[in-house]
């Protein structure tokens, strides 16, 4: 697993090279300040017996009228109660960082992938005959999806996305004690560095 996220890393490094190589000539090559953006997300999860939020802060850069490039940070917790199917209760608190690729294919529709590499800390307890444990461990991740939002390159963003972790890890924040996909919606914003004035 963690071939693969480095895989996916150096695959969004790769697509922001070659797009940089294909921007049009009219624009002033190298690197520009005001294309540089900071902000956060806040990352909501509901369902059935589950409870999931966390803060996503992040740190990027606009290659392009279209795409976007950065670095991000998150802390989450996590909260499943015991179900007909399971007796175990889980809390986890976890935190990570990854790399993110936003791709604009028009001005408002945005589809994101995010690999992230976690550090989480598990307590679970079997509700029936009062036994708990703590753990610690990690785990890869790789979100996709698919978001609506405002993009100004040079002045500000905001954005809602609905994604879900496409990776297997049965230890992933983003998947539940079946290893089902968890649905993870966060609605973020952001300014560029050296606003342009309007």
């Amino acid at each position: 697993m963690k071939k693969s996220v480095l895989f996916t890393c150096l695959l969004l490094l790769c697509t922001s090279v070659f797009a940089q190589q294909n921007e049009s000539d009219e624009q002033p090559k190298g690197f520009k300040r005001e294309n540089m953006f900071f902000g956060s997300s806040l990352n909501l999860s509901l369902g059935n017996r589950f409870f999931n939020v966390g803060v996503n802060p992040e740190l990027g850069y606009s290659l392009n009228k279209w795409l976007d490039a950065g670095v991000s940070l998150n802390i989450n917790y996590f909260s499943q109660n015991a179900s007909d199917f399971s007796n175990t209760r889980f809390r986890n608190f976890n935190y990570g960082a990854g790399t993110f690729l936003r791709i604009w294919p028009v001005n408002f529709l945005h589809l994101q992938v995010q690999p992230e590499y976690n550090w989480i800390s598990s307590s679970q307890k079997n509700v029936i005959t009062g036994q708990s444990a703590r753990y610690n461990y990690n785990a890869e991740s790789l979100l996709v999806g698919i978001g609506y939002g405002s993009r100004v390159v040079g002045n500000q963003y905001s954005y809602v996305t609905l994604m879900i972790d496409v990776l297997q890890n049965i230890n992933s924040p983003y998947r539940d004690q079946f290893n089902d996909p968890l649905p993870v919606f966060r609605a973020g914003f952001g300014v560029y560095l050296n606003r342009k004035k309007q």
